[in-house]
């Protein structure tokens, strides 16, 4: 029996699950994404007629196109069932095209989670498809297009074959290459901190700091500062209390995720790449098989979206649990409203579970071990956003002795609130710091004290992370467009982590200069910012996709030509590498590759012999005795340490090691590297050395 309504999705995942709670009057097929697209092998757009673009077939994609129209001329009715944001309103318009719906035909449904109450009501009240919701994914991706095609060209003819521009990556290029610079030209500052150790009576011993002279806050620059603040101090005197300051405070749980801040928490939390975080959500949204009656169901919410918004059935719900499982002084008792970003659509809810009642203890048979981890800190998250405060008491202490004033700060948690359930990672240090009771006029006598001289440290690099929050914080780009971009930028090899942290490259610093010389505009980010908003007011009706994008292009391309003219062809030159071809004899060079620079000979092409770049350690292979441990880096861009006579000796090692063998069994000790510092440890056994930091 063939089916009445036929239902257009892009995944399959999404189908399965969409079709189960449908019935069998409805047949729900998968576009695999997008089925047209401009072309690949031209620009795709006439700027001459109002920036008309030149949609095609995605090459591939015939057999897919072919079995949607066979099943949509069987049907009776035609739902377009894609993504609720505006690339899935696009994908809706395009396959409409295809089969030749009416574009104002109400075939358009749409649903924010994949429950079966949600996908039920959807279809009771399908809309026609939103022309403003495509027109500004149009306008975006006609705008990268002229963009990525007209200066990547240059690119190659100028520098090298394979490189590409793009207006967010060029922003995300030039802020990793800033912040380098900003480290280069950092002169550190030399200060001193005195730390001293007190006790009242027989009490508990409790720690404070030097503030200043006369409770004046004074710095100390040098070390004679503090021999002067050390020599004023009386060891045969007490320090008197003269001030005691006792409040309450309260910690506010944060929001539920957005797309931004579920990535970073990810990144900060679990170690998850910002590819990884979207992909396993991905998962969870479209669907996951728990067995028995409940088959197949979304887990999550849609997972692209800015807004901290959520429904007040979720709300209701989830108040019912925290009342249940909590106790009632656990459930917040007003309504939390979230703040909406600057620029944020509000179009979907926050990112939270699609039931709070699925616990992830209730899931840890269907999840695997990723798919718990992201599920978890969503479901936390979300839970604790809509609990109560903590509830802190705080003490500062002040303790003065010959003008010589010393501060303490303590803190007690009288009340765990949302932290009972989660703690953000911007919250995971801070614990409780107990000072016994104290009063003014109370005498402690200063037992110890601790100088210690400090520089001031430059900015940190990049992580993944804190550079989606910078694009987020500068309005560029949007929640979808950060996995990409990142992604790309370490694919032409502009950039490359390092432990975690990003560090430009020399192809990414000349690329960065060249467009920051000749494309002003392109990574400015008030300009690009500003290019955003007008996008979304596209999207909101506002303003005319066309207009939009003629504002842009006219300026650019005039930079465009200008660009043609000025920039000179840049030789990037092989660097002599000191020794020579060990096949032909000539001289060997450093060159710079698609992945980095490497050996070859300087007879090349006709001499292909080439070498990886490698770094030795200084520590003798611990299995053949005879080699070097080099550091060596893997496909997926890891560092790992091998032996220098591979293949002849296959030792590996994922962590660094250190030259030493155990004590206790002889294997060879490698380093650990935390927050905390560095650390030395047995891969055997348990011994471990003290942490150094």
């Amino acid at each position: 029996m063939t089916a009445k309504n036929l239902v257009i999705v892009e995944s399959p995942a999404k189908a399965k699950t969409i079709e189960k709670y449908l019935g069998r009057n409805y047949k729900v097929v998968a576009s695999l994404g997008h089925v047209r697209d401009l072309p690949k092998s031209q620009m795709g757009v006439d700027v001459e007629n109002d920036y008309e673009p030149k949609y095609i077939s995605i090459r591939g994609k015939g057999p897919v196109i072919k079995d949607l129209k066979k099943a949509a001329n069987a049907a009776e009715n035609i739902y377009l069932a894609a993504d609720p944001d505006r690339e899935g309103e696009a994908i809706a318009w395009h396959v409409s095209h295809l089969l030749d719906l009416d574009p104002k035909g109400k075939n358009r449904v749409v649903f924010n989670e994949i429950t079966k109450d949600a996908v039920k009501n959807a279809f009771k009240t399908p809309r026609s498809i939103d022309m403003n919701l495509v027109d500004a994914q149009q306008a975006r991706r006609i705008l990268d297009r002229l963009v990525g095609y007209s200066i990547s060209p240059l690119l190659w003819k100028k520098v090298k074959k394979g490189l590409s521009a793009g207006r967010v990556q060029s922003i995300a290029l030039k802020l990793i290459i800033d912040r380098e610079n900003e480290i280069a030209a950092f002169v550190p500052e030399e200060y001193w901190t005195i730390d001293g150790e007190f006790q009242k009576g027989r009490s508990k011993k409790f720690a404070a700091s030097y503030y200043g002279l006369k409770n004046k806050k004074h710095a100390l620059k040098n070390n004679e500062a503090v021999q002067d603040i050390l020599g004023r101090i009386d060891k045969a005197k007490p320090f008197a209390v003269t001030n005691v300051v006792k409040k309450e405070r309260k910690r506010y749980p944060a929001p539920p995720f957005t797309t931004s801040s579920l990535q970073q928490e990810a990144n900060r939390k679990l170690n998850f790449r910002t590819r990884k975080t979207m992909m396993i959500a991905q998962h969870l949204y479209e669907g996951i098989n728990l067995g028995g009656k409940a088959g197949t169901v979304g887990l999550i919410t849609y997972m692209r979206t800015d807004s901290t918004r959520v429904s007040n059935v979720a709300k209701t719900e989830t108040s019912q649990f925290i009342h249940d499982q909590y106790g009632e002084a656990y459930a917040a008792v007003k309504i939390r409203q979230g703040k909406l970003q600057e620029g944020a659509q509000d179009a979907h809810e926050a990112i939270r579970p699609t039931s709070t009642l699925r616990t992830p203890e209730s899931l840890e048979k269907v999840l695997d071990k990723d798919e718990m981890k992201l599920y978890r800190l969503i479901w936390s998250r979300f839970v604790a956003s809509e609990m109560t405060p903590a509830v802190i008491d705080t003490v500062a202490v002040t303790l003065d002795q010959n003008d010589v004033t010393f501060r303490a700060n303590g803190s007690q948690t009288k009340f765990p609130g949302f932290t009972k359930l989660y703690v953000s990672s911007r919250d995971d240090d801070e614990k409780d710091n107990l000072l016994p009771e104290l009063a003014i006029g109370d005498d402690v006598k200063l037992l110890k004290t601790d100088p210690a001289q400090h520089f001031t440290q430059p900015p940190a690099r990049y992580s993944e992370a804190n550079l989606v929050k910078a694009l987020e914080e500068n309005g560029v780009g949007r929640p979808s467009t950060y996995a990409p971009t990142i992604e790309t930028i370490q694919k032409r090899y502009y950039v490359k982590l390092n432990a975690r942290r990003f560090e430009p490259t020399e192809l990414g610093e000349i690329v960065n200069s060249l467009i920051v010389e000749f494309f002003p505009d392109i990574v400015d980010i008030k300009f690009t910012a500003n290019v955003e908003s007008e996008l979304d007011s596209v999207e909101t009706g506002q303003a005319e996709w066309v207009k939009v994008l003629d504002q842009f292009y006219q300026p650019f391309s005039k930079e465009v030509s200008d660009a043609e003219v000025g920039i000179e062809k840049i030789q990037i030159k092989d660097e002599p590498a000191g020794f020579d071809c060990d096949i032909c004899g000539a001289p060997m060079v450093v060159k710079m590759g698609r992945y980095g620079k490497f050996f070859a000979c300087s007879r090349f092409p006709d001499c292909r012999n080439t070498k990886a770049i490698v770094k030795e350690i200084g520590v003798i292979c611990p299995k053949c005795h005879q080699g070097q441990v080099v550091e060596r880096k893997s496909k997926k861009n890891r560092i790992f340490y091998g032996c220098s006579r591979y293949p002849d000796c296959d030792f590996v090692s994922w962590d660094k090691p250190v030259g030493r063998n155990c004590p206790v069994c002889d294997h060879f000790l490698v380093e650990k590297r935390s927050k905390a510092g560095v650390q030395v440890v047995c891969p055997n056994q348990d011994y471990e050395e003290k942490i150094q930091k």
